[in-house]
């Protein structure tokens, strides 16, 4: 009976991963990301692997129980084995965790060093890796929690959302190392850390503070943009006899707004038109004649395909129409989905289907900036917006205004919309450029380049709005320099355990 009760180290490190996984949206109570780790790092000496990992399983698993809804539903997997999925990605991502309280554990054993210094260091590295390895997946990065909090977001120009998850964890290891040295009174507070903490926080609150009461969001160009949310039910998007509705509710929302609005730019969601615009069809003359109907531009998405020499490459594209409704450019996706818009290893998973169906497996595209009045504009398609670098990379290649299109529709009623929109907050804020965002279900919104959420839509119903934004990106430290700090502590991570390799087990 003993052994089914689990032992006061599961239990702290469980609630460490809930009270965590309670500071992102939704019920986003950020405050809690200060202190959600301290359970967890004043037990984690006991068993510094399985701590970190079970702490990391129930936050993941709370973060994520969204993948259920999408596996169940649209990937119609049984509610069984979507479990065992949803549990087996939660594991894996929980491996990050077992391995930053693991080798901060045995380099405190090994070198004396203090959580204070360490876990810091190997949480961002950590965090660094999962956003490449496997082809990544860095969904609810620390840092994100505080997306909420204006001041301490505009910190993402210099470090991206790296250097708030420095912050936390710093915040949580002073805080722990505190506790454990009232416990053990000969050994010394540690005074200096705390210090230091304070010092860093409070910079990032007083940097933030100061570029808020700078003009952040002003261009001397600007544009009046429309985004535009067709609410179309992802079980009948795909759907041919669906094809002609799809397109005359996006075009009644569309004229409708440019008679209140007169945009200069209309952008439509991911995969708006579930049909190869690129053929010559009536429902791609129809689309062809809206920004001449509307007298804006249009961006839309559609799914395209590339003859190759003995097959087809399939694409999940973005086209660009002018007033006339002239094509003046198509973006590809570059980073796709895995088990979304391919499978990877299919050869020895033949059993495993991706979730997008009536198309086959998808190819990546290349960054390719679309043209627009003397401006370029850079386009993320859904699941991108996660990932810094390509936001950065879009910009460095001359985009002046980024455009996130997505159909969150896989998500459900569910906290994954608001999520997602979190950290597209922090890629207009690392770029400080402008972000107009067309979701088919919602959230679709502007954020402005101080991370300010504008004219967001709520989530499935049929909606637009309308910002006029600004033009122009102006880089900080980060966008120079990228990922060169989590780089950095990743290369530490290496030459820290080194050292520690003639530790004994």
């Amino acid at each position: 009976m003993r052994r089914l009760i689990p032992d006061i180290v599961t239990l702290s490190a469980a609630v460490s991963g809930g009270l965590l996984a309670l500071a992102f949206p939704h019920p986003d109570i950020a405050v809690l990301a200060w202190v959600a780790l301290v359970p967890l790092l004043v037990i984690m000496s006991r068993r510094p692997f399985r701590s970190g990992f079970t702490a990391g399983l129930v936050f993941f698993a709370v973060i994520l129980y969204w993948v259920n809804i999408v596996m169940t539903t649209y990937g119609h997997l049984h509610p069984l084995l979507s479990v065992v999925a949803w549990l087996l990605l939660g594991a894996y991502l929980a491996l990050f965790f077992a391995a930053a309280t693991w080798a901060a554990c045995r380099l405190k054993e090994a070198r004396g060093y203090p959580y204070a210094l360490t876990l810091p260091v190997l949480w961002v590295g950590l965090e660094f890796l999962r956003e490449f390895l496997l082809t990544g997946f860095p969904w609810a990065s620390l840092g994100y929690s505080q997306q909420g909090n204006l001041a301490l977001l505009q910190t993402a120009d210099l470090f991206g959302v790296y250097g708030l998850s420095y912050l936390l964890v710093l915040v949580n290891a002073v805080i722990a190392e505190w506790l454990l040295a009232r416990r053990q009174p000969r050994k010394l507070r540690p005074v200096a850390a705390m210090i230091v903490a304070l010092v860093l926080v409070g910079a990032a609150w007083g940097y933030g503070k100061w570029r808020l009461n700078t003009d952040l969001d002003g261009r001397t160009e600007r544009l009046k943009v429309t985004v535009v949310q067709g609410n179309i039910p992802q079980d009948v998007k795909w759907l041919p006899e669906f094809q002609q509705e799809t397109v005359r509710i996006y075009q009644d929302l569309s004229l409708g707004a440019s008679r209140a609005e007169k945009p200069g730019l209309i952008v439509w969601p991911e995969a708006a038109t579930p049909f190869y615009f690129q053929d010559s069809n009536p429902l791609s003359a129809k689309v062809s004649g809206i920004p001449v109907e509307t007298g804006a531009a249009l961006l839309f998405g559609s799914p395209a395909y590339r003859k190759e020499p003995g097959r087809l490459s399939y694409l999940n594209s973005v086209y660009l129409l002018d007033r006339a409704g002239l094509e003046k450019g198509r973006s590809d996706k570059v980073h796709l989905v895995p088990f979304g818009e391919y499978v990877p290893l299919k050869r020895f998973l033949p059993f495993i289907d991706k979730i997008v169906v009536g198309i086959g497996d998808f190819s990546p595209g290349v960054i390719n900036p679309l043209p627009l009045n003397g401006h370029q504009l850079g386009v993320l398609v859904c699941y991108e917006a996660i990932f810094p670098e390509l936001a950065r990379e879009w910009v460095r290649q001359g985009s002046d205004l980024l455009i996130n299109v997505t159909n969150d529709a896989w998500f459900g009623y569910s906290s994954a919309p608001w999520q997602h929109l979190a950290m597209v907050r922090f890629r207009a804020v690392e770029n400080r450029v402008w972000i107009a965002r067309a979701a088919n279900t919602g959230i679709s919104a502007f954020i402005s380049p101080s991370g300010r959420i504008l004219a967001a839509t709520g989530l499935f119903i049929p909606a637009t709005a309308s910002c006029d934004v600004g033009l122009g990106a102006r880089p900080g430290l980060y966008a120079r320099t990228g990922d060169l700090l989590p780089a950095l502590f990743l290369v530490i991570c290496v030459i820290w355990l080194v050292q520690t390799r003639k530790l004994p087990g």
